[in-house]
């Protein structure tokens, strides 16, 4: 009997062990080794002091008792050493209680609380693991009564907290508040090791996923030699199980701002345009931007409708109103940088300096194209299978068109010494892209279609102009 039981629990870990892995919010720090899962008990605390932002936590991160939990608000189970001993929920088919151990990192759905004939109160959850419905049975009194209290539901991790801090903090540069943080020492468990790194040093968010179910937020980060470590925190304290008045100065560092504080750039961005880090935007127009090619800076050309995500807004102290924008190209992941303002009226900013003129939101047209047109694109290159809209894209618009008799367009470019010659056939498609020869009558009138063209216009075949 022993046996059999030993091996039940066995394969109840291997099945656990494989949940972990393939799940996105349990996170690990480098070189964790994989090893039998363990439980590992903590006991951690925090006090309110705050040096984050003002608006930071209370801005993205709202405490919710349980009395204001709202349908389809997500949690994780994660037990520790207690919750292992005394079973937290009963499956509503079956009335029959579940093991803790056995929901290890299931993802449960608050779905209301239900007063039953018994005179008990059932707050129920849809888990999205394994497609069950579970219930928690409060100990004693009436729903609003418990509610109250900051008890909530054992075992659940807020997931409302891991997702909004993935969104701001992943990828962000951070500098430490603590000595003290953790490394992970197993790979399918949650055995960690206590490490002391030095105060006031730049690191970068690397990973968020979910810690305790006291501390739900895990912020694995790594410095400049690629060490990694993390910290466990609580943003809204929903569900944490704590009250403001157990906290001490010991235990501080499980607040957000007790381990890390924004970067002085990012601490004047959050409260203006932090919304717009992490977002997914286009250039509209062609721009001039920087960035670094074999270790040097340089300054070049960026086409229409090349897609980048926001990494990095940093204010100007020496232009106020200006910011400099970090930018990683979609497609590429190369870097770049750009200053721009966020109003319209800032003191000698232009048109084209302005957020809201070069930018727009999402990726546009930017995922309109195959990669093999993007990469022309961004190479100011004509190929065949390109639309007109695409050619002009990567070069413009063009100084005369041409459409001859069996319904043959071509575009023309002057060049230096020769025009490039764009053909498509009837569908609007390139099929053949080169360069001829210009003679000095057609360099003279490409010369004179493009000033024109310059001017707003487009010259049509026959040299009639096109508004």
């Amino acid at each position: 009997m022993m046996k059999k039981t030993i091996l039940l629990a066995a394969m109840a870990l291997a099945v656990l062990n494989a949940s972990a892995q393939d799940n996105p919010y349990i996170v690990k720090t480098k070189n964790v080794k994989k090893t039998d899962i363990k439980s590992t008990a903590t006991s951690d605390g925090f006090d309110s002091k705050s040096t984050e932002p003002k608006d930071f936590l209370g801005k993205n991160f709202r405490y919710y008792s349980l009395c204001d939990w709202q349908d389809g608000m997500r949690f994780m189970v994660m037990p520790e050493k207690y919750d292992l001993l005394v079973n937290t929920f009963h499956d509503a088919v079956s009335k029959n209680e579940v093991s803790s151990a056995r929901l290890r990192y299931s993802i449960m759905v608050y779905k209301g609380h239900e007063d039953m004939p018994n005179g008990r109160v059932h707050v129920n959850f849809y888990c999205e693991t394994d497609g069950k419905r579970y219930y928690y049975e409060l100990p004693n009194g009436m729903f609003d009564d418990y509610c109250m209290g900051k008890l909530g539901v054992p075992t659940l991790a807020y997931l409302g907290d891991v997702d909004k801090a993935k969104e701001l903090l992943l990828d962000k540069s951070l500098i430490t508040r603590t000595e003290y943080f953790r490394i992970d020492t197993e790979y399918d468990g949650e055995g960690y090791q206590e490490v002391k790194y030095p105060k006031n040093k730049l690191v970068t968010v690397k990973a968020v996923g979910v810690g305790t179910r006291s501390f739900p937020v895990k912020i694995i980060v790594e410095d400049e030699n690629g060490e990694q470590f993390f910290q466990n925190v609580a943003m809204s304290k929903t569900n944490s199980g704590l009250r403001d008045d157990e906290f001490d100065l010991d235990n501080a560092k499980y607040l957000f701002a007790g381990s890390f504080e924004f970067t002085g750039g990012e601490m004047a961005v959050s409260a203006d345009i932090g919304s717009y880090l992490n977002k997914v935007v286009y250039t509209k127009y062609q721009s001039m931007m920087s960035s670094k090619g074999s270790g040097k800076a340089r300054d070049v050309v960026v086409p229409r409708y090349t897609g980048f995500i926001i990494d990095a807004i940093v204010g100007d102290k020496n232009n106020p109103g200006f910011y400099a924008l970090t930018l990683r190209e979609s497609e590429s992941r190369r870097i770049y940088y750009k200053d721009v303002t966020f109003r319209d009226d800032v003191p000698n900013a232009t048109k084209e300096d302005f957020f809201g003129y070069l930018f727009g939101m999402g990726e546009g047209m930017s995922r309109n194209t195959t990669l093999e047109t993007r990469t022309a694109i961004r190479e100011g290159r004509v190929i065949p299978g390109m639309t007109m809209e695409e050619v002009e894209m990567a070069v413009g618009v063009s100084s005369s068109q041409i459409t001859t008799s069996d319904g043959v367009t071509e575009w023309m470019y002057p060049r230096s010494n020769s025009v490039l010659v764009v053909q498509f056939d009837k569908e609007g498609i390139v099929t053949k892209a080169g360069a001829r020869r210009a003679t000095s009558t057609s360099s003279n009138s490409a010369r004179r279609m493009a000033e024109k063209n310059a001017k707003g216009h487009r010259i049509s075949g026959n040299g009639t102009p096109v508004q």
